[in-house]
């Protein structure tokens, strides 16, 4: 079984949060893949969050390489449903990319954009947002 990573009657009840194993992701997708890939889907971003160093006010432009690193990654996630991104530009701390394949005139990709995409790619220091260019 998975495991939690505070007691539920803990002072920080938040951060109880149960985490499946890759077993127990495997033999749900047999039945729910749906159900599956977004237990799979909030685990990593949440691991992600509590990870991801918490970036200084005066932490200078964004390593361009980390922030391909990252777009990369939410690469990877859109594919799964036939979406695609790519790096347009870096401009400061903006970070512009395109939304393709499926994203491209889907209505959820305002969502992705918000809850994967920001999320993602926002996590490297010294990027404050992300827009999509048309």
């Amino acid at each position: 079984m998975g495991h939690e990573h505070a007691m539920p009657d803990s002072p920080d009840r938040k951060q109880a949060i149960r985490f499946f194993t890759e077993e127990e992701l495997d033999a749900l997708e047999a039945t729910d893949p749906d159900t599956a890939y977004r237990i799979a889907r909030a685990q990593a971003i949440a691991a992600r969050d509590r990870s991801a160093p918490i970036p200084a006010a005066d932490a200078g432009p964004p390593d361009r390489g980390a922030v391909e690193r990252a777009v990369e990654d939410v690469r990877r996630i859109l594919q799964r449903d036939g979406g695609d991104i790519e790096l347009v530009a870096i401009e400061g701390a903006r970070v512009r990319v395109r939304m393709k394949g499926a994203c491209a005139g889907c209505p959820n990709s305002v969502l992705d954009l918000r809850n994967v995409v920001e999320k993602i790619v926002c996590a490297v220091p010294g990027v404050s947002s992300v827009v999509n260019s048309f």
